[in-house]
């Protein structure tokens, strides 16, 4: 039987999948390849440590370029992660003819339209189905399975450490900082949680996503990024009461040529799909002009879903290789020819619903001071809550607004902040509740 050698960088949690992944399913994808996928060289810093799998047929080395200069081997897998060195390594790979699988999604994030250029010109291919959510094939369904379709907008949770802290918010009760002690503390979230909770993470998979979606290059530094460190339990506790559920989403919809792109926290509507996704779950949803509304869900992370992924990339190159061909799909779904440069919407010129929460005096005539300020503004009130707390130096008022622009809620935010009767913040979420877009036509 003919086989495919494989050189893997990086053997760490996701890399130890990947091995384990070819051993114990080995049979299964010899059987669907016609083919064995041998995997014939391992490099990484730490030989020592014990991950559990047989290594007896394997070659060690802490050199890259032991992977990268064999000319046996077709297919390197980067599992190193971060920019430096995978991106030299990838890159050198390429030179050398070798095809590449990778993960790396800050990397395709920040210097990904340099990769795929390369991977043009050198006529190799590169597949990274795992730095978007894991183990489900968001990817592939993009660019093979909804190639007919003009994407029309993407929708989704793809950060598991912020859904699993958000979660414990909704559910367990807890404020930002003790959910993620626990998401810490269970080996959900970094000792330095940032990209995650920051929304970065999110950003960079949204930005890989945009580029497959709308045959654009990668502009990752234009998508408009909040995170949830933000968020009070106050929130949580307003949102339920109003319907809603919070989530951090990352967004993307196709206006006339330019693209609306921004990863944030929003109100979803309990009981909607995209609400009943928690833990560390993912979720995508996807709309087609022709297919409608479609729905992904599973695990986004993790040594085996990661794994999955990446062992699927390595059996599609194999696949090509048995019959001599290379690029049948192009990495991003289009040539890198026709990709463009397609703008990212100002976040000032989005229009959406927003949750207002303002500390105000305990007193008459404040409601009408803040929707004075609003309706200069062009923002009009759907909906009040307003309860008395005691001691405390204020009282919340929360508003929920019909359909505004970002750039006129900013300005009149400012304004409401200078009022005598507001004390301190306020805090903005915006809504993602199609019934409501529906009831303002």
């Amino acid at each position: 039987m003919k086989r495919i050698c494989i050189g893997l960088i990086g053997f760490g949690t996701v890399g130890t999948g990947v091995v384990r992944t070819l051993q114990e399913n080995g049979h299964v994808i010899e059987r669907r390849l016609g083919q064995k996928l041998f995997l014939k060289r391992i490099v990484d810093l730490d030989l020592e440590r014990d991950r559990g799998v047989r290594l007896q047929d394997v070659i060690l080395s802490r050199d890259p370029l032991d992977v990268i200069a064999d000319p046996e081997i077709s297919i390197v897998v980067e599992l190193i992660g971060g920019e430096e060195p995978a991106r030299s390594i990838i890159l050198e790979a390429m030179d050398n003819g070798k095809h590449v699988v990778t993960a790396n999604k800050a990397l395709l994030a920040s210097r990904g339209n340099e990769i795929f250029e390369k991977a043009s010109k050198k006529g190799v291919e590169i597949c990274f189905e795992g730095s978007v959510c894991g183990g489900i094939p968001v990817i592939r369904a993009i660019k093979e399975g909804l190639a007919a379709n003009r994407i029309l907008s993407m929708k989704g949770i793809v950060n598991g450490t912020s859904n699993f802290i958000l979660t414990e918010m909704t559910k367990g009760g807890r404020d930002f900082r003790d959910a993620l002690a626990q998401a810490q503390l269970l080996g959900y979230a970094e000792a330095d949680p940032t990209l995650d909770v920051e929304g970065i993470d999110a950003a960079h998979k949204l930005a890989i996503l945009i580029a497959l979606a709308y045959g654009t290059k990668i502009h990752f530094g234009e998508i408009f990024v909040e995170g949830i460190s933000h968020i009070e339990r106050t929130d949580i506790e307003f949102g339920m009461e109003l319907g809603y559920k919070i989530k951090l989403l990352a967004m993307s919809r196709w206006h006339d040529g330019c693209i609306e792109a921004r990863v944030h926290p929003a109100l979803v509507p309990v009981g909607s799909p995209m609400s009943t996704v928690d833990g560390v779950y993912n979720a995508l949803e996807i709309v087609g002009d022709a297919v409608g509304s479609t729905f992904f869900y599973g695990f986004g992370a993790g040594m085996m879903p990661t794994a999955s992924a990446v062992v699927g990339d390595i059996m599609d190159l194999a696949r090509d290789l048995s019959k001599g061909i290379s690029g049948r799909v192009p990495p991003l779904g289009h040539p890198w020819e026709s990709l463009e440069d397609l703008p990212i919407k100002p976040m000032e010129d989005v229009v959406t619903n927003y949750y207002l929460r303002f500390t105000a005096v305990d007193k008459p005539g404040v409601l009408s001071a803040i929707s004075g300020v609003l309706a200069k503004h062009d923002i009009s009130i759907l909906s009040v809550v307003q309860k008395g707390r005691r001691g405390e130096p204020g009282v919340p008022i929360v508003m929920m607004t019909h359909e505004a622009r970002e750039g006129s809620v900013r300005k009149a935010l400012r304004e409401i902040e200078t009022l005598p009767v507001v004390v301190g913040k306020t805090q903005l979420l915006r809504i993602e509740d199609e019934s409501l877009r529906e009831s303002s036509k």
